[in-house]
This record gives C-alpha cells, structure tokens and sequence, in this order.
C-alpha cells in the first residue's frame, strides 16, 4: 500500500470547516461520523437534510422557504429550493468593508486593488446604469474581457438585477465569439480595448466592431481601457467608453432576489465538434456548490487570499469569483502564466500571500520540466492548498509538489468541468492525499464508476457518472425547449443517471482516478486505454515537450498513435522512438505502445488549453472539423493532414 504523500495533523483536522460541519450533523442528527467517507455516504442518503445544513452553514443570503426538493429522484427534473428567493451578487457583496476584496497583477507587474468598499460601490455605478438602460431579469450581459477587476464589477452588477451573465475571452476568434453570444443575443456587452499576452499586446476593437456589426441584440457596447488607450469609438455601433456609462452618482445598490432556479450564467461547450452548446447555470445551484466547495473542501476563509490561473471564458474564473462570498482576497490576473519568466506567478504567490493557488495539471508539468523549484527561490509561508484541473495530474508532478513547492500542503487534484459549473471529485482537508489519486467525491453527490452494463464498480475502470440530481446540474440548454440536446448530452448512456463522459476508476482510498475522456479511450485489440495512461509515461521523456494520441482504424482494429513535439530543435530518431516506446511498456502494457510515433511542430489546444484528440482524429481520418474558431490555434491540425507514414 502506497504511503501518503501529505497527512493532515490531527490538530489542522479539528481546525477545519469539514470537521466542525461533521460535529454539527453529528449533533443534529444523532450521527456518529467519524471519517470523511461517512459523512459523505451521510450526505448522499440525506440529500435534503445535506442541502439544507450547507445552505446554513454556509449562511446564504436569501428568502429560504418551502420544501427542499421536488421531483426529488427525477434526473432531470429534480428542483432545489422551489419556493426560496436569493440573489448572487448580494451573496458575494456580504461584505463592505475595508478588507481588500479584489488584486489585479498582470506580466508587466501592473497591480490594482479594490476594497470590500470600493468593490461595492463600483457594482453600484454599474448596476444603477444598466437599470437605466432597461437591463432586468432573465436579459443577457455579455463580456469580452480579459481577467480584470471589470468583468468581476460587471458581472456583479448584471446578477444583482437578476440578469444573465454570459463570457468569452478576448483570444477567441470573430466566429468562435459569434457561435456564443450569437445564440444568446445579449443585450450589453462589455469589452476591455486589448489584453497582453507574452510581451504582446493585442486590440480588442478591430474584433469588437465586426461583433457590433453582426449582434444586432446589443443595444450599447461599453469598453473598458486597458493596455491600448483609444481615443474615439466612432467605428463601432452603439459604443461608449465606460467612463461614460457609469452612473457616478448612484450610490445605493438593491439586490433583486429571484428563483433558486433562475438563470445566472450562460457557459459554452468546447465547440470542437460543432457549434457549442450553451449551458445554463441556475443562481442558487452554483452559489451553493460553490460555497460548499470553497468553504468545506478547500477550507476557505476570510483571512485567505484565493488565485487561480484562468480567463474569463473558463469556468474557473466563475468558481473563482465566487470565493468573494467568504470575504477572503481574491488575486486576478491577465497573461502568460511564464511571462516574463517561469518563476512570475510564484513571484505575485509572495507578494500576495497567496493562500490556495490555483493551476492547471499542464502548468505543473511544466514547471518541473522547466526546472523551476520555488521551494528554493520564493518564501510561501502562507500557502496551504494547491489546486490542479484541467487534465489528470500525473503522479511525478504530485510528487513534484512536494518535493519542490512544498511539503506542509493540501494539493488538490480537481474534476468536474462547464457542464456543472464546480466538481464531482476535489480536495479534502481532513484526508490524506496519495499520488495520482484525487482525494474524494464532493459531499452531496453521488458519484460512482459504472461498467458499460451500469454496474457499479470498485478498482476498475469505467464510467464516471452520478446517480442522483445535484443544484449545480444545468438548469437547462438555450434554445432547446424539449431538452433533447440536454437529455443526449448526459442522460442518453443510462436513464436517469448523469454520464460525465470521463473514464475513471474508484481506488481503495475512496479516491478517484481519470484516466482521460470517454470520448478519447483508445480501443486497441477490443481493451479500452485512457490517453492519460499514455500521457503520464511520455511526460517522464526529457525530450518530449508535448504529446497528443489518438487510436487510428487499422487492419480491422485499431492502433495507437502518438503525435510529440520535441524541444528546442530536437528531431525525431529511432533512439527516441525506441526510448518513448520502452518507457510506455515499462509502467503499462503492450498494448499502449503506440504502433507510430510522429514528430509534430505543435499540439492543437481548445483556449483554455485543453488538447483536443477529437479534432486531431478526425483530421487524420480526413474526416471535417466543423468548429475550428473554439480552437486557440487552428492552424496546428494542418500539420496533421496527408501524413505518410501513417499510411503505413
């Protein structure tokens, strides 16, 4: 039995929130939890009760009233809070205080920061002038925005009149944004004038006039200055600066309190296989699955300062956002995480103090890979969690965590995704963490591995699903008024049952492994292989950058590609072939040697950087790629088209 590699102290377990919750089920309700698993088995069998301790251990504000749940065993189908009233900005404006709410640093060490006080009063300004341009409940605000203080200040501002909020980065093309905000049709946008990106900056409102001239919903465009001064804005319909659109004057802010289940967030599916779905969150679902999260697994504080590496089109920066809600600090950022050098994030980790640090599996990687070791060069005294999503976290960069970041710390592998706006697996304070493994099911949900007979099963791979309904499920898709897309989008695999589309496999510590998407499972020889399998032995070749597989038909079969980009201006020989083939066979089994190893110049990634084997598949199979703008560079498929040798 492999050991752990971060025991909590019985005395940091007493000091957490998990704990003090469990003492007060125990107490409530005449338990005798002792252990995580318990509680989470508690949390399952009692969703009601479970939904309604959290709601008042996490002191939602709101009208709460009636019944729990309706339609309780209904997926979907299944109401939360159907009688209860609650806003989301009012929620994460709890506070207006002194205590620094927002930090914004950027790669050219720009900072600002904004008080509980001044965080209120600017989503007042705002607020008070959308009223007067009529925006209300249910209508869409859009932003296409960088990472900065606006987008959290607009985004208050829209949900506390009970309106939509819906996102795109500012790096997604003209096509890829119209594919979003074309479905939804708000009607404000905001837009900063640029954003900077290694070294580069790059204007917004060249793409901001094309989006004027083809979104005839939008009845005022509001662009926020940043990094670009324009001086006019004669050339895009319905444009102000915001200078001109906040309401100076106003004040006071009133929070219009709706449905649990009205719609909050507008998110968008990869769109890598067709035009992207558009997803809708409900208010009180994601505030309370968020406050559970932060408050319950990640042990969420006032007195802590919460950063996570995301843009604004990911939906980390919503879970990010959220963690005002606590009244901690919240640090944004706007760049390369590795500009202008490797080291800047944990430079801005010092000078803020950051306290939980959010990132993704590739960012880790690369870091070890970079030789960077921050253990040596930065003090983070303060730090306590690393968070890591986005990809599965291999087990060498768990245990570079340890060994280099530091020792006395909570690294949280997480996995959920947009489609539940929050995590089906992450962190807990009060278990170990074992390498590879993400640590446990989030309480309240009830997540199993299914075999392809939807049976439960232990110690294999399968099917990540849930069995019961959730608040932080979808409320809905937009224009799909009998829900067919959303019914094939999960609920097509077992009926019933919510089918997450990740291979995954429950251990013996009651942690969770993913072994990459369903949709990705290599098949070769009739056995299913998770492209993380491979993934994870091709990370440990020093010469290996980045690598992306896929299973090409063959011979009445399928074999095993695999695509490496090398570094620096390494080729590809048959000593390499060889070597990345016996370090795959060393951990694994025959059958994940890949048949072919290609050298490519690049990887083609969505924008919030995930590989995308699908479009690399279909390409090879000269098959289309419907919806190339949701990729954050297109041309890399090129590379994959007509390649000789895999006619071989």
């Amino acid at each position: 039995m492999n050991a752990p590699l971060w025991q909590p102290s019985p005395q940091q377990i007493k000091s957490t929130q998990m704990f003090q919750f469990m003492q007060n089920i125990n107490q409530k309700y005449q338990q005798s939890t002792q252990s995580y698993e318990e509680l989470h088995h508690w949390s399952v069998n009692n969703a009601a009760e479970f939904w309604n301790e959290i709601w008042d251990f996490c002191d939602l504000r709101g009208d709460k009233q009636g019944e729990i749940v309706s339609n309780a065993n209904q997926m979907p189908g299944a109401r939360w809070f159907p009688d209860s009233k609650i806003n989301f900005a009012e929620n994460l404006l709890r506070f207006r205080d002194d205590h620094t709410a927002l930090v914004f640093r950027n790669e050219t060490d720009q900072r600002r920061s904004l008080t509980y006080k001044d965080l209120f009063a600017e989503v007042a300004q705002y607020a008070s002038s959308m009223k007067k341009m009529g925006v209300g409940q249910g209508d869409v605000v859009a932003g296409f925005m960088p990472n900065i203080p606006e987008a959290v200040i607009a985004m208050l501002a829209a949900t506390s009149l009970g309106a939509v909020w819906t996102s795109c980065s500012p790096d997604f093309g003209i096509n890829g944004v119209m594919e979003r905000f074309g479905q939804v049709k708000p009607k404000l946008l905001f837009s900063a004038s640029g954003y900077l990106y290694s070294g580069k900056v790059i204007d917004c409102l060249p793409k901001v006039q094309q989006i004027a001239e083809q979104l005839d919903s939008t009845e005022q465009i509001v662009i926020v200055p940043y990094i670009t001064e324009p001086k006019e804005l004669s050339a895009i319909n319905n444009a102000c600066f915001a200078s001109e659109f906040i309401d100076n004057s106003a004040t006071e802010l009133q929070f219009n309190r709706v449905e649990f289940s009205a719609p909050l967030y507008v998110m968008y599916s990869s769109g890598t296989t067709g035009v992207p779905k558009c997803i809708v969150h409900g208010v009180g679902g994601t505030l309370i699955q968020h406050l559970k999260e932060h408050q319950l697994h990640c042990d969420l504080r006032r007195s802590d300062t919460l950063f996570y590496f995301t843009t604004c089109g990911w939906m980390m920066w919503n879970w990010l956002v959220s963690g005002l809600a606590t009244g901690c600090t919240v640090v944004l950022y706007d760049g390369s995480p590795f500009a202008p050098s490797a080291e800047h994030l944990w430079d801005i980790a010092e000078k803020e103090q950051i306290s939980l640090f959010g990132t993704s599996a590739k960012y880790i990687s690369a870091l070890e890979k970079a030789g960077i070791k921050p253990k040596q060069s930065h003090n983070l005294e303060p730090l306590r969690v690393v968070l890591s999503t986005g990809s599965p976290l291999a087990h060498e960069s768990f245990e570079y965590v340890y060994r280099e970041i530091k020792q006395d710390l909570l690294l949280a592998s997480i996995s959920g995704g947009t489609d539940i706006i929050s995590c089906f697996a992450l962190g807990c304070p009060i278990k170990p963490v074992y390498s590879g493994e993400l640590q446990c099911r989030g309480l309240g949900l009830d997540v199993q591995v299914y075999d392809e007979q939807g049976k439960a099963i232990t110690a294999e791979k399968g099917e990540l699903v849930c069995q019961a309904p959730f608040p932080s499920m979808p409320i809905y898709f937009w224009n799909d008024p009998e829900n067919r897309k959303f019914h094939d989008a999960y609920f097509v695999s077992f009926e019933n049952i919510w089918a997450h589309g990740d291979y995954a496999e429950l251990t013996k510590h009651n942690g969770l492994i993913i072994h990459g998407r369903s949709d990705a499972v290599l098949n070769p020889g009739g056995v299913r292989i998770g492209t993380a399998e491979i993934y994870r032995q091709v990370d440990k070749v020093e010469q290996v950058q980045d690598a992306i597989c896929i299973g090409q038909p063959w011979q009445d079969d399928v074999r095993v590609v695999l695509f490496v980009v090398l570094k620096g201006e390494l080729q590809l020989n048959e000593e390499l072939i060889t070597l990345i083939k016996k370090t795959i066979l060393k951990n694994t089994s025959p059958r994940h040697v890949p048949a072919k190893v290609i050298q490519v110049q690049d990887i083609p990634r969505t924008i919030s950087g995930k590989i995308v084997e699908l479009a690399v598949r279909k390409t090879v199979l000269g098959e289309e790629v419907k919806n190339k703008d949701a990729l954050a560079n297109p041309e890399a498929l090129k590379q994959f088209e007509n390649i000789a040798e895999l006619a071989e």
